[in-house]
């Protein structure tokens, strides 16, 4: 089988507030769509966390195949080796990334750019919107 994963984190404020988004597809449909808050952490992280949380969803799935799509021109470049991993903190989910992506027989990535990534996007954002929504208390004034 082989599916399509599109990927995207978000982090406001750079360290901040971050989430996940994940949208998984076989063809042209939806299988899966994970939106998961991370806490405070790097756009670069959460991108990377994205990525691995993708990549396990398509294993969980049972894909042999995938292509995936990050509007993470870093992300994107150092999977494919273009790029250095430099920064300490992304090296080891750059090792756990290239682990899962020796559990499939093919596997492509490819720079998607981020209004052809929306619903990725809207997932980690709204991850993000999910958890401040929820640990706000009762409004003044309601009983």
């Amino acid at each position: 089988m082989k599916l399509t994963v599109y990927s995207d984190g978000a982090a406001r404020n750079n360290p901040g507030q971050a989430g996940l988004g994940v949208v998984v597809k076989d063809g042209h449909k939806v299988v899966a769509e994970i939106a998961e808050y991370l806490g405070k952490t790097t756009n670069n992280v959460a991108e990377y966390l994205a990525f691995i949380r993708g990549l396990e969803e398509a294993l969980t799935l049972g894909a042999e195949e995938v292509s995936c799509f990050a509007d993470s021109e870093l992300l994107v470049r150092q999977i494919n080796g273009d790029y250095k991993v430099k920064d300490e903190g992304l090296v080891p989910l750059y090792h756990h990334a290239l682990a899962l992506i020796g559990k499939f027989k093919r596997f492509e990535i490819d720079h998607l750019p981020r209004e052809k990534n929306k619903a990725a996007d809207a997932l980690s954002n709204k991850a993000i919107d999910d958890h401040h929504a929820s640990t706000r208390g009762p409004l003044f004034g309601t009983i």
